[in-house]
């Protein structure tokens, strides 16, 4: 039977039964000021639980980042000039790239609860046309999103729970194209969108911080098996900063950096295409149906690595990522081949003109559907590289801070303006430059799986922190 520390600066050894495609529940030992955390039949509260901390930052993914991504659906903003709206959107994601690596000291700060609550205030902002104050809030939140995301949830859950985070976020994105669509169904032209829909989208977005609020902080979570969450707080500055740089230098990130970096450069393209040629309404119903089959596809990434069928963690890894490698090379070879039609051609496309609006539209798709994927993957590999939320935490800011700053880039760029067909033909090149190094950031999560499997794990040793008045041990990567 497994019991909870009773000093409460103890961990349990986690992700022993975690590895089993369906463990059982284990009873538990509750100690002494632990009785909140549980019901009266002995078992965890819902609301303390690893799934109610995902809806929770599903809810406010889908309130904060998934509006923005409805308005940026809409193609760059809803912006009849792709160009301003591309540059304000270079600006917001490089304050977002500071803020993003900032993201450890303040949840070290303050908990991950408060930080995922600010972090939503900055998105009503950007709604009214605040990019700047946008970038500073959603940086933080971006960061610590991303490490509830990848560190609360069992082993044998994350690839679906990180579908459940993404598919609120995605809802964000259907409800606002379906308020979009709506209200701009019988604009048959190129132009902007409407005041109104602006209006709606910032109601909305108002929401996320009393949303965030909801949020345990990971040492009041328990998990399926009775074990808890350790996250040391009150870690000095100069500590953080060694830990960031030493995971900074290991060769999981290394491998992992082409393509974060590459999830963010391509951003920029999908949208400045739909705004450059389709009509006001196709652009919403773009915003509407890249979120539908944007979230099919990140439930079948999910399910694809979590699956029980297939014992071999290993094998569903390599056949995921094979997949999704064959995926996104189709579409980048179709993409480029459409634009260079498309740059002798200048179409405005709209669904009521079927002959030449399904080629443009499928291609847009498509795109949506592999970035989908890749994004699922690539935060299902942080989460198999430490159990640790502090590591987490440190891990999602330094990848969410590259994929950011490579947002930041693509936007830059677009808004020069560039040639469309140049984009394109970069996006293509740099997907085949990163496609070997996230074949070896696979290998590694890989070997990941075989050293918990074996017990032979030696990558990790516990080391005693000093510098607080409250001691803390955090996992230090040997390489």
């Amino acid at each position: 039977m497994s019991s909870l520390p009773n000093n409460g600066k103890e961990a349990l050894s986690l992700g022993k039964e975690d590895l089993r495609d369906s463990p059982a529940p284990i009873p538990v030992t509750i100690p002494a000021g632990d009785e909140n955390l549980y019901n009266r039949h002995g078992k965890p509260k819902f609301f303390r639980s690893t799934l109610f901390q995902i809806l929770v930052v599903g809810a406010c993914a889908f309130t904060a980042p998934g509006i923005w991504s409805a308005m940026n659906g809409l193609g760059v903003g809803g912006s009849a000039s792709p160009d301003l709206v591309n540059a304000a959107n270079a600006i917001l994601y490089a304050f977002m790239t500071i803020t993003c690596f900032a993201g450890p000291w303040l949840t070290n700060a303050v908990g991950f609860r408060w930080t995922l609550a600010l972090g939503t205030l900055g998105y009503p902002l950007y709604a009214a046309g605040l990019a700047v104050a946008c970038g500073i809030s959603a940086g933080f939140f971006w960061s610590v999103e991303g490490a509830i995301a990848t560190g609360y949830p069992e082993h044998h859950k994350r690839g679906r729970y990180i579908a459940t985070w993404f598919t609120f976020r995605n809802f964000g994105n259907i409800i606002g194209g379906a308020i979009s669509l709506g209200i701009n169904v019988n604009v048959n032209q190129r132009g902007q969108v409407g005041y109104q829909t602006y209006l709606a989208f910032i109601a909305i977005q108002c929401l996320g911080f009393p949303l965030g609020l909801l949020l345990s902080n990971p040492e009041k979570v328990v998990r399926d098996d009775g074990s808890r969450i350790e996250a040391p707080r009150g870690i000095h500055w100069r500590t953080e900063f060694k830990e960031m740089w030493r995971l900074a230098r290991s060769r999981s990130i290394i491998l992992l950096i082409p393509l974060f970096w590459y999830y963010g450069w391509v951003q920029a393209y999908p949208g400045t295409f739909l705004a450059t040629y389709f009509t006001v309404r196709s652009r919403a119903l773009g915003s509407f149906m890249s979120a539908i089959v944007g979230t099919l596809a990140t439930w079948l990434t999910g399910t694809l690595v979590d699956v029980p069928w297939l014992k071999s963690r290993t094998r569903r890894a390599v056949l995921t990522f094979v997949l999704i490698a064959l995926l996104n090379s189709a579409t980048w070879i179709w993409a480029v081949i459409i634009q260079d039609e498309y740059r002798k051609s200048h179409p405005v496309l709209d669904w009521g003109v079927q002959s030449t609006f399904g080629r443009g539209f499928g291609v847009y798709l498509f795109e949506r559907i592999s970035l989908a994927m890749a994004e699922n993957y690539i935060y299902w590999c942080i989460s198999n590289l430490s159990d640790s939320p502090g590591d987490q935490i440190r891990y999602s800011s330094l990848l969410r801070g590259i994929e950011t700053a490579g947002v930041a880039v693509g936007f830059g760029i677009q808004a020069v303006p560039t040639a469309l067909i140049v984009t394109a033909g970069i996006n293509f090149g740099y997907w085949f430059v990163a496609l070997p190094f996230s074949y070896y950031a696979t290998l590694q999560v890989v070997r990941k799986f075989k050293q918990i499997k074996w017990g032979k794990n030696n990558s990790s040793v516990l080391v005693q922190e000093v510098g607080s008045e409250q001691s803390s041990q955090v996992a230090v990567d040997r390489k």
